[in-house]
């Protein structure tokens, strides 16, 4: 292996000339404390910047074997080690320093949730940070003095504040990686108490804008309480903070199984609370205000999505008979209208394993959440094909185990079929189920259940293979997140803009790749999406999240990848055009 010192006399002997001439220092180099890999060398100063890799030893980062003893803790650490290594770019580096991207150093970095990511790998043997670094130049001319002091003086530095413990704030690191497994100890308790959901007493729940992830000021918002009636005490292995001191039990709010109704007046917190709920399928940072908001992993978020395009779905459950003959049991349409696309959201998201779904009226299509008595009256069921949402939310349960948390401030009829109901008001919960029942019975709305058929069993569909291609004219792979919302797979734009548990664009990539893998390695025309879904988990386990975009020498690390659910890589396959998928039929 080359020493460090190669590195800069190449830098010098460089110098001025020619941009491509910095693919002479693709390769592997020894530092002091420190082996650096250059990956890809970049073909411009406006190209994507150049991919390099740091590794250290175990022995020299020194790190306390207690915090990567678990999956869950290794994950944590990991995510808390790439916010270092951030922080010490934002602080170290000069920043911007010629043509184009020159001068930048990056690195994969998360917002408010902690997720697993490539871009900092621990192994027993040693750590690795994976960065990308615009190579400075003027126009197209090297400047490798600017190059050496990048290599030289500030990596360096960023390595030895973010990569060695004797540099981080020991307490800080420790509480970071103790949180995250509370909250995983948490998930583990509600599945086992049948609960769906927990939020803890002094939780920050509204953001600070519309346009911010970020907790709103600690001054202004008011902390979660939650009901007595509701209220558990959950052991934890960890301490938590406490007005008290620390303590290692947490209080809370724990949603039961079956159907919970949020109601309340408009503004008083009922859509803040279900989009807490949204993002508690994910680990949150310490100091976050929702670090103990925790729902079951299989949660899915479900709204209407008008436009969307729908393959092989058997939406009959929720509507039957549509005009012209149109079939409902294999469901196929370019332009879902708002209902159609709400029934195939839900049977999507039951087939592929959900077992809670989270809905607000806000952003349902009013038909197929409820038909009144007057409605009923005036259209009669022979020629309404939509059966309501209510009528199947109970039945979804008792038949599937599927549990419901529904936003509802407009329609009292649901009040009918609430196992439990919440009342918000000025951000604060109260349990009013015994008082909803009251009403429901002085108040009776006279409508009628209408089911026209028992709901037997979940369709399973088989993605055929050779449907789906990623190539774009020449170009063998095209797989590219194009922000948060958007994913580039081969000549196809998939909109996922309406997948609200969707929270990194990191995330989007690695769905890219995961299909690419899943058309390479299990789609064979035999295998039923969860059973696809299941083997591409497996894999993950196995090898890695890096394993999706397997790398060689002179190509990009995969330093860019956050983990995905299982439930947004199947929506992105369900939103794909060029998919094409096959019914299994029922045994």
């Amino acid at each position: 292996m080359p020493h460090a010192t190669e590195l800069k006399r190449i830098l010098q002997k460089i110098d001025r000339k020619g941009y491509k001439a910095y693919k002479q220092i693709a390769g592997h180099y020894q530092f002091t404390d420190f082996e650096l890999f250059i990956d890809h060398v970049q073909g411009d100063p406006f190209a994507t910047p150049s991919k390099i890799r740091v590794r250290l030893l175990r022995r020299v980062a020194d790190f306390p074997e207690t915090l990567t003893r678990t999956p869950e803790r290794r994950i944590a650490f990991q995510d808390y080690l790439i916010r270092q290594f951030y922080r010490a770019i934002q602080t170290i580096s000069r920043g911007h320093r010629g043509t184009g991207k020159s001068g930048l150093f990056s690195i994969d970095v998360g917002a408010q949730e902690v997720l697993e990511r490539t871009a900092v790998r621990i192994t027993p043997q040693w750590v690795e940070a994976r960065l990308q670094v615009g190579l400075p130049a003027a126009g197209r001319t090297i400047l490798g003095q600017e190059a050496i002091d990048m290599f030289f003086n500030e990596l360096p530095l960023m390595v030895r504040r973010s990569l060695f413990w004797k540099a981080l704030p020991a307490n800080q690191a420790e509480h970071f990686v103790n949180t995250v497994e509370n909250y995983f100890v948490i998930q583990k308790w509600l599945q086992e108490n049948h609960r769906v959901a927990f939020v803890a007493d002094g939780a920050i729940l509204p953001r600070e804008s519309g346009a911010s992830d970020r907790p709103m000021a600690r001054e202004t918002a008011i902390p979660f309480r939650s009901p007595t009636s509701l209220q558990v005490t959950i052991p934890l292995p960890n301490p938590v903070e406490a007005p008290n001191g620390n303590q290692r039990t947490i209080n809370g709010m724990a949603l039961p199984e079956g159907v919970t109704l949020i109601v309340g007046g408009g503004y008083h917190g009922k859509s803040t609370l279900l989009e807490a709920l949204e993002r508690g399928v994910y680990p949150h940072i310490p100091g976050d205000g929702r670090e103990y908001v925790v729902t079951l992993p299989t949660a899915v978020k479900i709204r209407a999505e008008d436009g969307r395009r729908v393959e092989a779905a058997d939406i009959s459950p929720f509507i039957t008979h549509l005009p012209y003959g149109k079939p409902t049991h294999n469901f196929r349409t370019e332009d879902a209208s708002g209902s159609t696309s709400q029934a195939t959201n839900i049977v999507e998201a039951l087939e592929v394993g959900a077992q809670l779904l989270l809905v607000d009226e806000d952003t349902s299509a009013t038909n197929f959440m409820v038909r009144d008595a007057r409605m009923q009256a005036l259209v009669v069921k022979e020629n309404e094909p939509i059966t309501p949402f209510i009528d199947r939310v109970k039945e979804m349960y008792q038949r599937f185990g599927v549990s419901t948390i529904l936003v509802m401030g407009g329609s009292g009829d649901y009040l009918d079929v609430a196992d439990t109901v919440i009342m918000m008001h000025n951000f604060l919960p109260a349990e009013v189920t015994q008082r909803a029942r009251e009403v429901a019975q002085q108040y009776p709305t006279h409508r009628k259940v209408e089911i026209p058929t028992r709901w037997e069993t979940l369709q399973v569909r088989i993605p055929l293979p050779g449907t789906l291609r990623a190539d774009k004219g020449k170009k063998m792979v095209k797989i590219e997140a194009r922000g948060l919302e958007t994913l580039q797979y081969g000549k196809e734009i998939v909109d996922l803009r309406y997948l609200e548990q969707l929270v990194d664009s990191s995330q989007t990539r690695a769905i890219g790749y995961a299909i690419y893998q899943a058309t390479q390695r299990w789609m064979d025309g035999k295998r039923s999406l969860t059973e696809i879904l299941e083997a591409l988990e497996q894999y993950i386990l196995t090898h890695g999240l890096e394993a999706l975009a397997p790398f060689r020498r002179g190509e990009e690390h995969p330093g860019n990848f956050a983990r995905p659910r299982r439930f947004e890589v199947a929506a992105a396959l369900n939103r794909m055009r060029q998919l094409k998928m096959k019914q299994r039929p029922h045994s």
